[in-house]
């Protein structure tokens, strides 16, 4: 008996577009809600060498919730490429002028370091606000479980 594996074509035949609010939830368990959504391994056909996720739309990025002290001790740190340009900004600074990025780095993180993954960090889309331009897609609401 052989295991039948999801071809590319089929995989890219079954992609959904989802939509997910992120009002009051906990910035890592979102993370690791769409990280999962984005690999496709809520399907029953997962496969981990084919990207076989879906679509994933995140809404209300403002109003996402930092647990603890991670407003003001959590830093994210990059080089603007001169000599010694190490510059870092806080969470809460971060989400208070790019809410999106927090996300979007947050949820980058816990996806593999692979080139597959490259591809699958271009299906997430991440708005601060309710409004979006995906209206076509009809993206369905989800509300996974946050335990």
């Amino acid at each position: 008996m052989s295991t039948s594996y999801l071809t590319k074509e089929e995989s890219l035949a079954s992609r959904k577009w989802l939509a997910i609010d992120a009002t009051d939830v906990p910035l890592g368990r979102l993370a690791s809600k769409v990280a999962a959504y984005l690999r496709g391994k809520h399907k029953p056909q997962y496969a981990p060498h084919i990207d076989c996720g879906d679509f994933v739309v995140v809404l209300n990025a403002s109003k996402v919730r930092l647990t603890g002290d991670k407003a003001l001790k959590k830093l994210y740190r990059h080089h603007t490429g001169f000599i010694g340009s190490v510059k870092e900004i806080n969470a809460g600074d971060l989400l208070a002028k790019h809410p999106e990025r927090l996300i979007e780095k947050a949820v980058r993180t816990m996806l593999p370091n692979n080139p597959l993954a490259f591809g699958q960090i271009t299906k997430l889309k991440v708005y601060a606000g309710a409004e979006h331009p995906h209206k076509a897609q009809n993206p369905e609401l989800v509300q996974p479980k946050y335990s």
